[in-house]
Formats: C-alpha cells, structure tokens, sequence
C-alpha cells in the first residue's frame, strides 16, 4: 500500500511539475502515458520520465518519477539534460538557414570551404593489420557529411570514451576535429554507403563557422535558440542549471535502475575546460526548448511565439525527407526523415540515453520522449507505444486551440 501511496505522490508531482510547459496549447485532459509509465516508476525500473504527445492544439503533458531519485527531487520540463544526437538536427537547421541564403549548397565540396578535404583516401583493405588505401574518386559534399554517407567513422580517435577528457563533446574543437577527420582514410567511397556519423556532422558545422566567421555555437544561438526563446539549451550548462540536471541511470532487468555518476561519452565536469562544441551529440536542453525546436519544425519554420526561422519550402524539401539518393534510407539533414514525404510520415531525431522527438507537420503532431538511461531492458517501450496510439485515435475536443501554432485563442 505504501508503494502505491508513491505513485499517486508522484502523480501530483507530475501535474505541479509541468505546469510550467508552454503556455499556449489545450491541455488534452488526457493520462494515457502517466497510466501506462506510473508501474514502472513504482518498482523502480524508470527513475523518472517525460512524454509528450501534441496533436493539432492539444497536448497532453506528463512528468512522472524523479530526475534525482536519491534525492527524490521530481523531474519537471525545466530540468536540463543531455540530449545527445538530438542536437544533429540543430546543425541540420543552422545548414538550411545558409542554403536559404544562399551562403552554401548541399552539393558544394566539402573543401571549398575546408580545403584540407581536397585529397581523400579510402580503405579498400584491412589484411592481417596491413591496410590497403586508394585515393577517392568522388567529390565529399555538404550533402554526404551531413546524412551519413561520407564515409566517416562513428567518431575520431580523440572524442573515443576511453580518453579522458574525450567522449562526444570533449576531445578537440570542431576545426580541429575535421582537420583530423581529414587526415583519416575514409571507409568507403563518398556516397556510396551509410556509416552512422557524429563526425560527418561536426564537419558540417565546421563548414558553418568557416562561412559565417562564428563559432557554430554562436550562430546556433543568434539565429536559432535566441529567437525561438530557448534559453535554457546550451553546450555548457551553467552550475545553477546542473542543479536541476536529469541524473543518469542505467537499466537493470527486473530490477531498479542504477544510478551513474557519468557515460565514458559524457565525461564530467560538463562545462569545464573538457568541453568544447559537439555539433553531432553536445547540446543540453530541457523539455520546455525541445519542444520549442520541434514544434518550428512541425509548423514549417515557424515557432510558437510566431518568430519564422525557415521558409516552408525549405523544410518540406531538405528536412522533412531525407536527402539520400534513392534507396539509402530516410535521412535529411542531422534527422532521421522518410524516403517520401507522406500525410502519414515522421521526421525528427533520438539520443543515446534515451530521448527523443518526431513531428508530422502535415497533421500537426508531435512525440516527445526525455529519460537519461543507458543499455536495455525497457519494458515500459511496448506500454508508451499502446499510450501513444490512444492518444492519436482519442476524439479530443480543440475547440479554442490553433492548429497552427497550437496556442489558445
């Protein structure tokens, strides 16, 4: 009984603690995923979580658990966390903008901008320790190391876990991470395969800084974070924002969740002098500024406050699907997108520990999932998803809300 007593605890914690979400949407009236999460937050396996689903004005919001269990502080939609490859669709939108202007075209080679990638190698061979490489024949583009089909690896040899003061937003600045990148053979001809590449999308915003004579985080922030309101996204989080931080966990099977004091990937302090700008997985964010970021995507460039980041074409054409050639799977710029963009498609982004958001701007819906757990099991996955289908089946009554910006009238 006393376990159970903690679940309806935490379910008005859950209620208090999203009431800071954004002001402008219909509240659903709906508990769909808090019914379905609240028995894993009770036995312990899902420390905390946040779920969103928005559907044409009206949303259902739900904060469950703890973002520190030792501590039980709950975690709410202010509580910064790490989003990791979530942020490949930042530097997606802040290569738009340049195409936009004109400034940069997704098939300009990469060493017009970057000219130490004017002479690549491949490997062809890997025999008893005896590498075999030829020189590239094609051309590396914009368009490759930003959709994975560059040729590069997951990550270069200074940003691997087992260095300290490595992992993904440690290691080397963005310049100096692409001058290594350029040094490396590549594993396979430009554009020809898919190789999964927090690499390919720090290049991509090496090029940014090359042309707009800003650190990437900079123009990040002046063309993107400033204006859609998101002050709470960063690449280092101040101290009085790590007090709020979401902590991290690892999955257990059939038991609690354990505690991690950090990820080889994401060493601590995380904004001491170890962190410099990661374009393929640094950003720390909260639920509040994701939704921000993804609702601008789902209203075609536009963000709730009503502030036009990209024109509609531009995110139909070269983010809402994928920019690969036929074939190669669905990936636009740093986000995951279809093939062919349908009434029924998604596109969007995940991270490592857990999170992740879609949209689906032609019905003008939204998911969002922020948890920080690392490995399996997650039994709660099949019941979110039972969550997520009832609510997008619900009749919900919108009257008064706008589908378009999904603020109230």
């Amino acid at each position: 009984m006393k376990k159970l007593m903690m679940v309806f605890i935490a379910g008005a914690v859950i209620i208090s603690g999203c009431c800071t979400v954004c002001d402008g949407p219909k509240d659903s009236g709906t508990t769909f995923a808090k019914d379905a999460l609240a028995p894993f937050v009770e036995n312990g396996q899902l420390p905390g979580a946040i779920n969103v689903f928005y559907k044409d004005g009206v949303q259902e919001t739900t904060c469950i658990g703890y973002a520190d269990v030792a501590a039980k502080r709950p975690i709410t939609m202010d509580d910064v966390f790490m989003q990791c490859s979530q942020t490949k669709g930042f530097c997606g939108v802040t290569i738009a903008i340049l195409v936009e202007e004109g400034k940069l075209s997704l098939d300009d080679p990469v060493s017009k901008y970057l000219p130490e990638f004017k002479e690549l190698w491949v490997l062809e061979s890997n025999t008893n320790g005896v590498k075999r490489l030829v020189k590239a024949k094609n051309a590396l583009t914009v368009r490759m190391v930003m959709n994975h089909t560059g040729g590069f690896p997951f990550e270069i040899c200074a940003k691997q876990g087992n260095i300290k003061g490595g992992g993904w937003a440690g290691g080397a600045p963005l310049r100096q991470t692409a001058a290594i990148a350029a040094a490396c053979p590549l594993l396979f001809e430009p554009g020809t395969k898919v190789q999964y590449s927090n690499t390919g999308i720090d290049i991509g915003a090496a090029i940014i800084e090359v042309i707009t004579e800003q650190r990437w985080e900079d123009f990040l922030k002046e063309r993107v974070l400033d204006p859609l309101g998101m002050a709470s996204t960063s690449i280092k989080p101040t101290d009085k924002q790590l007090k709020t931080q979401v902590e991290m966990y690892d999955c257990v099977k059939d038991a609690p969740a354990k505690y991690r004091l950090q990820n080889d990937m994401q060493q601590r302090p995380y904004n001491g002098d170890n962190v410099f700008a990661s374009a393929g997985a640094g950003l720390w964010t909260t639920a509040n500024d994701q939704l921000k970021f993804y609702k601008m995507l789902m209203n075609l460039g536009v963000g709730e406050n009503g502030v036009r980041i990209l024109k509609e074409e531009t995110v139909k054409e070269i983010l809402a699907k994928t920019t690969r050639p036929k074939g190669m799977g669905g990936y636009s710029l740093g986000l995951s997108a279809p093939e062919e963009d349908k009434e029924d498609s998604w596109f969007g982004h995940g991270g490592a520990w857990g999170t992740n958001c879609m949209v689906n701007w032609h019905r003008k819906e939204l998911k969002l999932w922020a948890v920080q757990l690392c490995g399996s099991p997650r039994p709660w996955d099949k019941e979110r998803a039972a969550a997520e289908e009832k609510f997008f089946k619900y009749a919900i009554d919108r009257s008064g809300a706008d589908a378009y910006t999904g603020r109230v009238k």
